[in-house]
């Protein structure tokens, strides 16, 4: 299982959410480069990247912050955040992003499809979940789509990588919704990604024997708790 440590742009600066609340962030570093090359120095190979903004107004707001991480690290990238048309996709790619990750624009019918006839496994599609359904535009609205349902969609659409939140775990640092997982692993065959309350080594471990392909990293590693280096171990196991 790869680890993925996150960094969560707003204004050009690494921040955490709770809970996907905008009025709960806390500013963890105003380079986010310097983040993501200690990311590397601790033997990271991938940081997944959410522009924020982005998220809320479709637009790719942190567009220059994201290259200079890119540009600068040397990490194999993945994007999410307002990725809402064909054009974005391809403004990322040709930047030299190595996953481009859907959100809202999943939802659309037929666009993830579109989206990997046209660009494969560079595409992968964010499932962020809130109370069995299907969150969007940057969690502040539920789509009321069910969230297992539209994983089935995706893999049937041709998505290869499905990163799936528990938006009520996330930053909470309360541990991970193994039964979800457990569940999502059991059911579909495509990779699948953890998100929101990977807290411990003991997290990192329980996702590692389900057979997952990655799992990401973001407040626990923020606040101390988590070295990514010992992450990268316990994923061996």
């Amino acid at each position: 299982m790869i680890i993925l440590p996150a960094i969560d742009l707003f204004h050009g600066q690494a921040v955490r959410l709770l809970r996907g609340d905008y009025n709960a962030m806390t500013v963890y570093d105003p380079e986010p480069v310097n983040t993501a090359m200690k990311f590397r120095d601790e033997g990271a190979e991938w940081v997944h990247i959410v522009d924020l903004e982005g998220a809320k107004s479709g637009e790719a707001v942190n567009l220059s912050t994201i290259m200079k991480i890119r540009e600068s690290c040397g990490l194999k990238c993945e994007v999410g955040g307002g990725i809402r048309d064909m054009s974005a996709i391809e403004r990322y790619i040709d930047a030299g992003i190595d996953r481009v990750i859907l959100g809202t624009s999943a939802t659309r019918e037929g666009f993830a499809r579109e989206a990997v006839k046209n660009f494969g496994d560079k595409i992968a599609v964010g499932v962020d979940i809130r109370g069995g359904k299907v969150a969007v535009k940057g969690w502040l609205e539920d789509s009321g789509i069910d969230a297992l349902t539209f994983c089935r969609k995706m893999q049937d659409d041709g998505v290869q990588t499905l990163i799936t939140t528990d938006i009520s775990r996330d930053g909470a640092m309360s541990g991970t919704n193994t039964g979800l997982y457990a569940e999502l692993s059991r059911t579909l065959s495509v990779n699948i990604i953890a998100s929101g309350g990977v807290s411990t080594l003991d997290d990192v471990k329980t996702l590692a024997g389900l057979g997952l392909y990655g799992a990401i990293i973001g407040k626990a590693y923020y606040t101390g708790a988590v070295k990514i280096s010992e992450a990268i171990e316990a994923a061996k196991s």
